[in-house]
């Protein structure tokens, strides 16, 4: 977890400080170069390349608004520009081509300077129309909007000072709405795209219907192996299964419930829900403090899978488990790609703008004064070092939506 916690922090710190340089001497060279010609920038496009660096989650809520694209331009010709580590949910959504899916190592400073170099290469000599930047106020995406060459390019900015500066590298802008939900926040993107520029300035557009939501349908060989594996941990036809992700990543880990709750929780779970068998999963890097917490549980009804799961084994696990609880983070979205209902612990964060779109999301926020303490505008950092935003959720609170979705499916309670 320090190696990822580092690369994060040092992707933070190169966009804070190399992004705000390149962003100023990029809009030098757009003025410069507009004074010497007055041909317009085109208004429509025919190819276009979405921006998603980071957060796969957030690329669930993009969903719409690559359905949009898909529609009005064609499957074959959208495009992705992911880091490597986050393609998988690129992938699973499965709207954009494996082909057109282009990703960018981070492995190393060298080898993410060398890999953004060979992508842009590749996307200028695809000629792509436009580019959607779908980051927030993410300095260096503005900059790689410009750079791809595209004649259209749009991204979110702030009316105020309140907003990280990004320079002026695009020809549609859209002013962020802390009010709207980040999957219609996204579409506008597109809609935007859509009009004719106004001097680089904000073209005001309702954000459009929500089309149908994304699902995974995992093959009948991943979903026997699945199932082969949930047995071998001591499942049964009829035994409930619930699982527990205690994790919320290195981006943000103020967004984590206490993992002496997540074992209060499962103790209480194996208690009252008989039968039951509860699965802490995780991934690799999280699969030492995982277990530590089954260990404290201490039950042959706890179990931990915690790095022993591809990405896409544990979105096909989901379609077997009966309820997920899980910290504000990817997996809240990736099951939201399945039947599963999913009880998601809110804090730093707001829901209002990043819960999953589903009614099968049901959130948890107490809502004290000072949160949400992280938004787009501070580029989700937080000064915060005591989240007692997270600390006022109780295990009773959790147990007792948990008990209620049982009782919905009417598994046995008590």
């Amino acid at each position: 977890m320090k190696r990822f916690s580092q690369k994060t922090a040092l992707l933070q710190w190169l966009d804070r400080y190399m992004g705000v340089f390149l962003c100023g001497v990029f809009t030098a060279a757009r003025n410069l170069a507009e004074l010497f010609s007055k041909s317009a920038e085109p208004a429509g496009y025919h190819s276009v390349l979405f921006v998603k660096l980071t957060e796969q989650g957030s690329t669930v809520l993009a969903y719409d608004a690559l359905s949009r694209a898909v529609a009005r331009v064609g499957r074959e010709h959208v495009y992705m520009l992911v880091f490597e580590e986050n393609r998988f949910i690129v992938d699973l959504l499965a709207i954009i081509p494996e082909e057109n899916v282009l990703t960018v190592k981070t492995t190393s400073w060298w080898s993410m300077v060398i890999s953004f170099i060979s992508q842009l290469g590749a996307i200028r000599r695809r000629k792509i129309d436009a580019c959607v930047d779908l980051e927030f106020f993410s300095r260096s995406s503005a900059a790689i909007a410009w750079l791809t060459g595209a004649g259209c390019r749009v991204g979110f900015y702030s009316s105020s000072s309140a907003g990280p500066n990004r320079g002026d590298l695009f020809t549609h802008r859209v002013c962020f709405d802390v009010k709207q939900h980040t999957s219609s926040a996204f579409v506008r993107l597109v809609r935007t795209l859509e009009s004719e520029p106004v001097n680089g300035s904000e073209i005001h557009n309702p954000a459009s219907e929500i089309l149908a939501q994304p699902r995974f349908m995992p093959t009948v060989e991943e979903r026997q192996a699945m199932e082969a594996v949930v047995r071998r941990l001591g499942a049964t036809a009829d035994s409930p299964l619930i699982l527990l992700n205690a994790n919320a990543g290195d981006l943000l880990p103020m967004r984590k419930w206490a993992g002496g709750n997540y074992v209060a929780l499962a103790r209480r779970l194996i208690e009252e829900v008989p039968g039951c068998l509860v699965l802490f999963t995780g991934s690799p890097d999280e699969t030492a403090e995982t277990s530590a917490l089954v260990e404290r549980v201490a039950s042959a009804q706890c179990r931990s899978l915690a790095g022993h799961t591809t990405l896409r084994e544990l979105v096909t696990l989901y379609t077997l488990a009966d309820v997920l609880v899980t910290n504000d983070s990817g997996p809240a979205h990736f099951a939201a790609l399945t039947e599963i209902e999913v009880v998601v612990l809110f804090g730093p964060e707001t829901p209002v703008l990043f819960a999953a779109n589903t009614p099968r999301n049901h959130v948890i926020w107490a809502a004290v004064p000072c949160s949400p303490c992280v938004n787009a505008y501070n580029n989700r950092q937080t000064v915060c070092k005591n989240n007692l935003c997270m600390q006022s959720i109780s295990v009773e609170q959790v147990y007792g939506s948990v008990e209620r979705l049982c009782q919905k499916y009417r598994i046995a309670v008590g």
